[in-house]
């Protein structure tokens, strides 16, 4: 959008239309001007502007989750970044002043007329002023008629009156310069008592139609067209009735047909529907969210899957947040060898994190090499990148710890099963409680050759009896032939690295193995 934006401004100079203005330095006080004094006029020429500015707003839903009422902070948010963005001054005068553009009679090129009606009053005024400083010094230094009380009077009266006119439009532009419509709006929210009104809701529009008149204002005076982009994420991890919130605020910012405000709405469709679904407002839509959604989204974009390049590029921004870590452990390590002051290591504990730090670099390296299958196999979810970025480091540590890299494991296979433990939790949870139970079992049958595919496969079965019960857990497995590619041709764990690895293994939720070990002795009773 940046691209573009920079492309058109370069288009619209070439084509001989005017430069841009900013409502900064100079500019502030032509803006000052223009909104004291003139009244905006969107013209022919105005309506056939190619160039646009897009003011970004991030709205973090998470950050705003704690609060009663969510569509309040995304309000607040857009009121907020407005005002950062073209200054407190000029939308304080607006307040005051300022009018909304009205559209030219004919085809007439003036941007800018002039509000004759003000000025008369101003002129209007100031002469009064005048006049009643005039006729108060007269009062006061002429001789023989200093001792007229009454022309006194009239003068101060007279002065006071047109003064305090004056006076009282410079406080209402101090009173919006120092309250901002964000300090408004949160204080019509915490009012319990307004809050219960029926005006609540039409005093917030009218806060957000100030804000588009002030934005109308600005299209004229930078002689380009504005859009104010607001990206809304993290709306997956709040409460169902503050994800409708959100879109009741969205409806109500979008109300106007000419609102210059455009939303990127950044969900999970299968965890939006549901909380939608769950809400009252649903009613008149046969409970459907997808129904709900479609008449909410005018442009759906489903991102595509991530390709080999972009996931290698999200491994390797993930991974460099690691290796700033391991640069400090190796400069310590440096630091402590040249006799640094510091209390003495226990004996053998350089070699050891040296040797961790070796490992650790090996399995990022496996990781982030292109032409490894590993690769192939991380997940596409930018979180659960950084989920297996971030457990490498311990489950290796850990495993260097136990004693258990000598030989037998490699580096490459350590971050696989991290990936494995990662992508398919139910799948090798049950697979591991089926090698448990075998071993458990009188005579214990000897597993330690077999390897884990062969011991899904055998109890493949007795997992799809289970589908009910444990449906929660297995949505959260990857694509099943992928595992299967996985176990059997890829990376086939035996049984005997199996156990090696399950002490060591940090990113799989035991509590699972735990409710399907209860499954399946309820299942043998």
């Amino acid at each position: 959008m940046r691209e573009e934006m920079a492309q058109r401004e370069a288009a619209e100079l070439l084509r001989g239309h005017r430069k841009p203005r900013s409502p900064h330095g100079w500019g502030l006080l032509v803006a000052l001007w223009l909104l004291a004094f003139y009244e905006p006029v969107v013209t022919e020429g105005h309506l056939r502007r190619k160039n646009m500015e897009f003011i970004f707003i991030r709205f973090s839903a998470w950050e705003f989750a704690g609060c009663d009422k969510l569509w309040a902070g995304l309000v607040t948010t857009l009121c907020h970044h407005v005002r950062q963005h073209f200054g407190a001054l000029p939308l304080s005068v607006f307040h005051v002043l300022g009018s909304r553009p009205r559209f030219a009679s004919g085809f007439s090129q003036r941007e800018w007329i002039l509000k004759k009606g003000t000025c008369l009053r101003l002129w209007g005024l100031l002469l009064v002023l005048a006049a009643g400083i005039a006729i108060l010094l007269v009062a006061l230094l002429v001789p023989g008629i200093k001792e007229h009380h009454a022309l006194k009077v009239v003068g101060s009266a007279v002065a006071s009156l047109s003064g305090s006119s004056l006076v009282l439009g410079a406080l209402s532009i101090l009173k919006n310069f120092v309250v901002s419509e964000k300090k408004k709006i949160e204080r019509l929210t915490n009012s319990e008592r307004f809050a219960g009104q029926l005006g609540f809701m039409s005093k917030i529009r009218s806060e957000v139609e100030v804000l588009v008149d002030f934005l109308a204002f600005m299209e004229v005076f930078e002689r380009r067209r504005l859009r104010v982009v607001l990206e809304i994420t993290s709306l997956d991890l709040c409460y169902p009735e503050k994800v409708a919130g959100v879109f009741n605020a969205m409806a109500t910012l979008l109300s106007d047909a000419n609102a210059p405000f455009i939303f990127l709405l950044a969900v999970d469709p299968s965890v939006i529907v549901p909380c939608l679904e769950q809400t009252g407002c649903m009613k008149g839509l046969a409970d459907n969210g997808y129904l709900y959604l479609n008449r909410a989204v005018t442009l759906p974009f489903s991102i595509p899957e991530m390709g080999e390049r972009s996931r290698l590029r999200s491994v390797e921004s993930a991974i460099r947040t690691r290796e700033d870590l391991m640069y400090r452990i190796i400069a310590g390590n440096v630091a402590k060898t040249r006799g640094a002051a510091g209390p003495p290591a226990p004996p053998g504990w350089r070699e050891a994190d040296s040797e961790a730090v070796a490992w650790i670099h090996e399995a990022f390296r496996c990781l982030h090499d292109g032409s490894d299958v590993l690769s192939r196999y991380l997940p596409e979810n930018g979180a659960s990148v950084r989920r297996v970025v971030n457990t490498i480091p311990i489950t290796l540590r850990l495993l260097l710890h136990r004693g258990g890299g000598a030989g037998l494991l490699s580096p490459r296979a350590a971050a696989a099963w991290v990936v494995l433990a990662d992508r398919w939790p139910c799948r090798l949870s049950w697979t591991l409680q089926c090698l448990e139970d075998a071993g458990q079992s009188f005579p214990p049958p000897d597993s330690s050759g077999r390897s884990l595919w062969s011991i899904f496969q055998e109890h493949a079965g007795e997992l799809s009896a289970l589908r009910q019960p444990l449906g929660k857990v297995l949505s959260l497995d990857g694509d099943p032939e992928l595992f299967q590619a996985f176990l059997a041709r890829d990376f086939p764990f035996g049984a005997g690295e199996a156990r090696q690895l399950l002490g060591v293994t940090v990113n799989l939720d035991h509590s699972i193995r735990h409710q399907m070990g209860l499954l399946r002795a309820l299942g043998r009773l």
